[in-house]
This record gives C-alpha cells, structure tokens and sequence, in this order.
C-alpha cells in the first residue's frame, strides 16, 4: 500500500453515508446497492497482525493477504509458517510476493531474467507454504503510471516462467490514473492490461484505488463493493481504503478513518491493528485453500 468519475462512480458514492458516530471502520447496510455478482471483504497487512488478532478478524472478513516475500519495508515475511492456521480459521487468501522496483531493471533483457530467477523463488516460497498447484500470487507492483519497457520484460519473464512452475500469476497494482500530459492519463493496471504480450499469458487484477470516488472510503459495507467499480473494470480484487489513509486521495471520503489516520475493522474495538480493505469477486481470491461462504 485516479480514475475519471462515470455516473455508476457516483451512484457507488452516494450510497456511504454522509455521517458516521464511530471513528473506526463502520458496518452499514444498503439493499437497494446489490451487485449483479456477490463481492466478499477481505484485509492485507504487511506484518502478521497474531493468532488472537486473526480470530478476531475472522469476524469482519472472508479473506487475508499472505506474504510469500518480504513486504515492502521489511527485511522478513513474518507470515511465513501461518498458513495452515489461517486456513483453519476458514480464510481465503490473496497472496503477495514482492515485485521489483522500476530503478532496479536496466534494459528488457536483464529485467527478464530478473523476471525468470524470482517466479522460481515465488513458486518455491509458494510450495514451502503449502500453497497447492494453481494458486494465483499477486506480484505487488507498488510504483503508478505507465511502466517502462524494461518493467514490462520483467513482468513478462516473471508470469510465463511462474505459470510453467504450476502457479497462477496476478498484479497487484494502481488503478488511479496518473497525468502524463494535458490530454493523457495512464493507470498501472490499463497499461498492464493493454500491453501485447499478455495476449498469450491469463492473469488476474488486484487494483488498489482509495480515492473517493470511486472509493467508500474506510467502510465495511454488508454489501461489499465490486471491484468492476475500481476504475478497471477486469479486476477482480479491490484494495479501496489503506492505512495510513493517503490525504491527497481521500480527501473527499466520508469518516471512518480513526483520528490516527488509520482505518480498522468493527471487531477490532481497541484499534489494535490497522488494515488496508479490499473486495474481491471469491472468497478465495487467491484459490488457496478453503475459504468459508
């Protein structure tokens, strides 16, 4: 842890409340907003919030981010080892492994092999995880805007070897455009989306957007947003409110962020661990095992 405003955007963020009494993620029901295709909640955090806290959390969510990498910031994946007890708990996943950044790949050829040497270590942490064959790993592409050709040598390298190593390949990427000169704005995810060599490899959209709109802001509705409506329309997980929240997006969102400028789950009543929140089209977005309906 930009898209031009449509009339179904509006729609989305008329349906928030305008008033919220509670400073921390809020619950709140609106039947008339029923989406054509059931979304489930789900929350990603860099560092394992604990086993007590994943009970709780249990509560408000169907599924969890599990990093296979280090996050970013972070020497270590302290979720290494919790799998099976996660999955006891009756979460689904989406799971992360960090990609490189942007200044880190020099020309397409090197970025490629870059791309070849870390699907094998994603697919080896993935098997040392118990993560079964097929399951989907979210690349985190964490840098917006368009990607150079290198980067995209990279993510070629990256998605065909993995998807010979009996994984599924994802990005998790930006869905909120950014200016690239009067007249043209780009988004990580469309530019991912509508480059050539992805004709020839299937992969799946975790689009972060936390700008209101499209964005509820840092809410847990009953019913959870389509990630149709993150500004990409092939997406199917959202990443719609992060912590801390990020001013120059969320400007305009309704409250819900607690007055640390993080955003928390209704179970979590001391504000113990904050979270970022995302919809997703399964309860499984990953398909890594067993999530509850």
């Amino acid at each position: 842890m930009k898209p031009r405003i449509s009339l179904l955007f509006l729609f989305v963020v008329a349906a928030v409340p305008i008033l919220f009494s509670s400073p921390e993620l809020v619950t709140v029901s609106h039947p008339q907003d029923q989406p054509a295709q059931r979304s489930y909640p789900g929350f990603d955090r860099n560092i394992y919030p604990g086993d007590a806290a994943m009970r709780t959390l249990r509560r408000d969510f169907a599924f969890t981010s599990y990093w296979l990498s280090a996050p970013p910031g972070e020497k270590v994946s302290t979720w290494h080892g919790k799998r099976e007890f996660v999955h006891s708990l009756g979460f689904g996943f989406v799971v992360l492994y960090r990609g490189r950044l942007q200044h880190e790949l020099k020309d397409a050829k090197s970025a490629e092999a870059l791309g070849e040497a870390d699907a094998h270590a994603t697919a080896e942490a993935a098997r040392r995880e118990g993560f079964p064959a097929n399951t989907i790993i979210f690349l985190d592409i964490e840098e917006g805007g368009r990607l150079s050709p290198a980067y995209h040598a990279y993510l070629q390298g990256w998605l065909w070897n993995l998807t010979m190593l009996d994984y599924q390949g994802g990005f998790y990427c930006s869905a909120i455009p950014v200016k690239e000169d009067a007249q043209t704005s780009i988004t990580t995810a469309r530019d991912i989306l509508d480059f050539q060599w992805r004709k020839s490899r299937a992969f799946t959209i975790w689009a972060f957007n936390d700008a209101c709109p499209p964005s509820p802001g840092c809410t847990l509705p009953q019913t959870s947003p389509s990630p149709k409506l993150s500004g990409v329309s092939e997406a199917d997980v959202w990443q719609y409110a992060q912590s801390p929240r990020r001013m120059e997006f969320t400007a305009h969102c309704a409250p819900g962020y607690h007055v640390d400028g993080n955003c928390y789950a209704p179970s979590d009543t001391a504000h113990a661990w904050f979270l970022d929140v995302n919809s997703a089209t399964s309860p499984d977005p990953s398909h890594g095992g067993g999530a509850s309906k």
